[in-house]
C-alpha cells in the first residue's frame, strides 16, 4: 500500500489451522494439522477473454470459472466483487470519503464528479450454472447470485458470465491516465468471486481499504491496441507473438490493429495488469531466483529514467533479503511497474508511481516487494488482519532499506515507536479487531496498521528474543504460504519456536486497547522497587548501574509466559501480572536503574523508565 498519508502525517507529528506447505500450482482441500482437525480453503480456477478498447477504455469480458467447494458447509449462495462499481458518484466510496473526517487526499470528492465517460463500472449480462442461468443482482460493488442448485462439500461447478466494463479515471489504486499519464492500471478490475472461510462469507463493498480473495489458477488472454506494452501477474505464453521485450526468437506480425496476450498464473488470489503504449521494459535475472520486469514510462525525464536503470540491481538485492530472511520467492517472475496511485502490491507484481527521487522509488519498492510475502504468500484478510501484512512489510521493508542502502534501522523503528506512543495516547485509537473500513479516522487506520504492527514484530524479538524472531517468521512462512492465516495461527508458531506462551501478547496487543507502561518506584540501597502502572502485562529488561560505577543486566520474567526469553542477563523470579509492583536486592549499593535501556518495549511514557 501507498504510504503517502502515513509520510504526511509523519512529518506533521513530529480459529484457523496450521496446514501443509503447497508450492505454487497445488491446488487445496482438507488437510490434516497440528493446531486442530482440519484446514481448508476454496479453490478457483479463472479463465478470462477479454476485449479492449483504448479509445473508449471499456472492454467486454466472458469468463468461465471452475470453483470447487472445500469447506464441510452446502452452500445456498455466492458473491463476487465488482470493484470497478465504487468509481461512481454516490457510491459508498464516494459517500464515506466526503464524509470521513479526514479523507484521503487522494479521493476527497473526486469521484462524485466524475462524468459518465470517466466512472467505472462492471456490468454481469449473463450468469450460468453448470450450463443453467441463474437471478444476479447488483449491490453496488457485490454481485448477489442466487443458485440454481447448492454447492455440495467438496463440489466443483462451473459459472459462465458475460460481462462488460469501463475504466475508471484513475483516482484510487486502479483506473485510466494517471497522474504519470500511464494509460492503463488494471487492478481489481474483473469480476471476483469473494472468500468463504471458516467465518463465513466476505462479500464486503469496496469502501476504501484492500482486498481477501480465493487461491487460484488464472488463464487470461486479453486484446489490446497492437502498440500497448502489457505487464502484470503471471507467465506470458505467447511471447513472440506479442514482442515488446518478451520475445525469445523471431516476432510474428501482428495480422490486425490488436494483439493477442495469454498470460497463466498458478496459485494466486488475483490478477493484475498494466498497460501503456510507451512503456519501456527492462528485465534483469535474480541469481537462482525468477527473472525481474520492469516496465516505465520511456518518456520522463532523463534523471527519472536512469532511477528506473538503477533499481533494477537493488530490486535483485530486496528479491534475495526477503527470500534469505523469510522464504523463498516461489514463481518465475516478478514485475515492477510504474501505475496506479502510490505503490500498492499484487499477485507476482507491483504497481509505483514513478516520478519521485531514487530514496522514494527504492523505499516504495521495498516495501511493496515485502507485501508479496506478507498478503501475497503469507495472504492474511486485508479488511481484518491489515497489520499483518502492512506492519510486517513496513517492518522488513526497513529492514531491508538498512541492509541494502545503509539507512539506520534503529531511526527508523524508533520513530515507528513514538508514531504509536503518540496515538496511544491521543484519544482515537481503536482496537486492531477494527475492520479497516470502520475506523473514525483513516489516520488511526493507518496508525494501526502500518506502525502498531510493526511494533508487534519488533517488539516480539524483546519478549522471545531476537534469534527466536527470526526463526517463527521464517516457520510462519514455511506452514502458512498460501494459505490464509490469522493472528492466532502466527502467534501458535511463535509459541512452538520459543517454547513460550504468548496468547496474552496477542491478545492486549491487538483486541485491546491496554498501554505498556513501567516505571521505577523506589531505589533504596540495594533494593529497587518497580510498578506496572499500564494494563498491559511484559517482561522485564533492567539495568542497573552501582556506585562504583559498574553495570549489571537483570532480566525479570513475566509469569504467564510460563519460561524465559534466551538471555545472559541475572535472572530474577517471575512477575506475576496482577501484582502492581515487585521489589528486589542487589548485591551492591544501587546508583540508577533504567528500564528496558533499548527502547524496544512500547512503554507509552518512558520518563518512569529511569530513577
Amino acid at each position: 500500500m501507498n504510504r503517502f498519508l502515513l509520510s504526511v502525517f509523519c512529518v506533521s507529528l513530529l480459529v484457523s489451522c496450521k496446514p501443509t506447505q503447497q508450492t505454487a500450482a497445488t491446488k487445496t482441500s482438507a488437510t490434516t494439522s497440528e493446531n486442530c482437525s482440519t484446514y481448508w480453503q476454496q479453490h478457483v480456477d479463472y479463465k478470462m477473454e477479454i476485449d479492449m478498447d483504448v479509445n473508449t477504455y471499456q472492454y467486454k469480458g466472458t469468463q468461465k470459472l471452475v470453483y470447487t467447494n472445500n469447506s464441510p458447509d452446502v452452500l445456498n449462495k455466492v458473491f463476487y466483487h465488482l470493484y470497478f462499481n465504487a468509481f461512481q458518484p454516490g457510491s459508498e466510496m464516494d459517500v464515506r470519503s466526503q464524509n470521513i473526517p479526514d479523507p484521503d487526499a487522494r479521493v476527497k470528492d473526486r469521484i462524485g464528479k466524475l462524468k459518465p465517460n470517466e466512472i467505472g463500472y462492471i456490468k454481469v449480462n449473463s450468469l450460468k450454472q453448470n450450463g443453467v442461468t441463474i437471478n444476479h443482482e447488483t449491490v453496488g460493488t457485490v454481485l448477489e447470485v442466487e443458485l440454481a442448485k447448492p454447492i455440495q462439500p467438496g463440489e466443483s461447478v462451473t459459472f459462465d458470465m458475460v460481462f462488460d466494463a469501463q475504466v475508471p479515471i484513475q483516482i484510487r489504486r486502479s483506473g485510466r491516465n494517471n497522474k504519470e499519464g500511464v494509460a492503463l492500471s488494471m487492478t481489481q478490475w474483473y469480476p471476483k468471486l469473494a472468500e468463504y472461510d471458516y467465518e463465513g462469507w466476505h462479500a464486503d463493498p469496496y469502501i476504501g481499504r484492500e482486498f481477501h480473495g480465493v487461491w487460484g489458477d488464472f488463464d487470461v488472454t486479453l486484446n489490446i491496441d497492437k502498440n500497448y506494452v502489457v505487464g502484470g501477474t503471471g507467465y506470458i505464453q505467447n511471447p513472440n507473438d506479442v514482442g515488446h521485450g518478451y520475445e525469445t526468437g523471431t516476432v510474428k506480425t501482428p495480422k490486425s490493429e490488436k494483439l493477442t496476450w495469454h498470460f497463466k498464473a498458478p496459485n494466486v488470489h488475483d490478477f493484475t495488469w498494466a498497460a501503456d503504449p510507451e512503456y519501456k521494459h527492462d528485465t534483469m535475472q535474480v541469481p537462482n531466483g525468477p527473472l525481474l520486469h520492469f516496465l516505465y514510462k520511456s518518456t520522463m525525464p532523463a534523471d527519472k529514467l536512469e532511477n528506473w536503470k538503477n533499481l533494477q540491481p537493488k530490486t535483485v538485492e530486496l528479491m534475495q533479503f526477503y527470500s534469505e530472511n523469510i522464504g523463498k520467492y516461489p514463481y518465475d517472475q516478478y514485475s515492477v511497474i510504474q501505475g496506479g496511485d502510490g505503490g500498492m502490491e499484487y499477485a507476482m507484481c507491483t504497481l509505483i508511481l514513478g516520478e519521485g527521487e531514487f530514496d522514494g522509488l527504492f523505499g516504495v519498492t521495498a516495501h511493496e516487494l515485502a507485501h508479496t510475502w506478507f498478503q501475497f504468500l503469507l495472504a492474511t484478510n486485508e479488511l481484518t488482519n491489515y497489520w499483518m501484512d502492512e506492519g510486517f512489510a513496513q517492518y522488513f521493508g526497513k529492514l531491508a532499506e538498512s541492509k541494502i542502502n545503509g539507512k539506520s534501522f534503529k531511526k527508523d523503528t524508533k520513530q515507528t515507536y513514538d508514531v504509536y506512543s503518540y496515538y496511544a495516547n491521543s484519544g482515537t485509537e481503536q482496537p486492531m479487531t477494527t475492520q479497516a473500513d470502520r475506523f473514525h479516522f483513516n489516520r488511526s487506520s493507518s496508525i494501526s496498521a502500518y506502525y502498531k504492527g510493526y511494533v508487534f514484530l519488533s517488539q516480539l524479538a524483546y519478549v522471545i528474543g531476537q534469534e527466536n524472531q527470526e526463526k517463527t517468521i521464517k516457520a510462519y512462512f514455511d506452514q502458512w504460504a498460501f494459505k490464509h492465516p490469522n493472528g492466532n495461527d502466527f502467534i501458535r508458531v511463535a509459541e512452538k519456536v520459543s517454547g513460550l506462551e504468548l496468547d496474552w501478547y496477542l491478545n492486549d496487543w491487538t483486541r485491546t486497547l491496554n498501554t505498556i507502561d513501567y516505571g521505577v518506584k523506589s531505589v533504596e540501597d540495594k533494593t529497587i522497587t518497580l510498578e506496572r502502572i499500564g494494563l498491559m502485562p511484559m517482561p522485564i529488561d533492567l539495568k542497573v548501574t552501582y556506585a562504583d560505577g559498574t553495570t549489571e543486566d537483570f532480566y525479570i520474567p513475566l509469569q504467564m509466559m510460563r519460561g524465559e526469553k534466551p538471555t545472559t542477563a541475572t535472572t530474577l523470579k517471575d512477575w506475576a501480572w496482577a501484582y502492581p509492583t515487585y521489589t528486589f536486592k542487589t548485591s551492591k549499593t544501587v546508583q540508577s536503574v533504567t528500564i528496558d535501556p533499548e527502547g524496544m518495549m512500547a512503554d507509552i511514557d518512558r520518563e518512569n523508565n529511569d530513577n
